[in-house]
């Protein structure tokens, strides 16, 4: 695996009753590029990367992007404002890695949760 990530935190076994999929990898990674990642396409979050640990160990949504492909999901945390971490499944090295972190407006949110693509995560 590569020394360029460290775990952000715990995959919840509960997150597979809300996904396509059944996952059974115990830790989440975040990878060093994922800060230049924010930086580069949503810098308005970079205030919210120590959320991060917070955000997989408690979300209050879970979903899947139909237009991601390979196996990811997406965990939306209810705060001042809405924030949204994507996790992608390495294939190659079978490792979940958080992709991205971006707020999402309520309305998306409250889109997401009607047409079924979020669910409200039972903790």
């Amino acid at each position: 695996m590569n020394n360029q990530i460290r775990p952000v935190g715990e995959y919840n076994e509960k997150f597979n009753s809300y996904l396509p999929y059944s996952l059974s990898h115990a830790v989440v990674y975040q990878s060093s590029g994922l800060v230049k990642h924010i930086q580069k396409r949503h810098p308005d979050c970079l205030e919210f990367v120590s959320l991060i640990p917070t955000i997989i160990e408690s979300p209050d949504y879970i979903g899947v992007n139909p237009h991601e492909e390979g196996v990811s999901f997406e965990l939306v945390k209810v705060l001042a404002e809405n924030l949204q971490v994507g996790i992608k499944l390495d294939t190659k090295e079978e490792y979940l890695y958080v992709a991205t972190l971006h707020p999402i407006t309520e309305a998306k949110l409250k889109h997401g949760v009607a047409n079924g693509r979020l669910k409200k995560f039972d903790k």
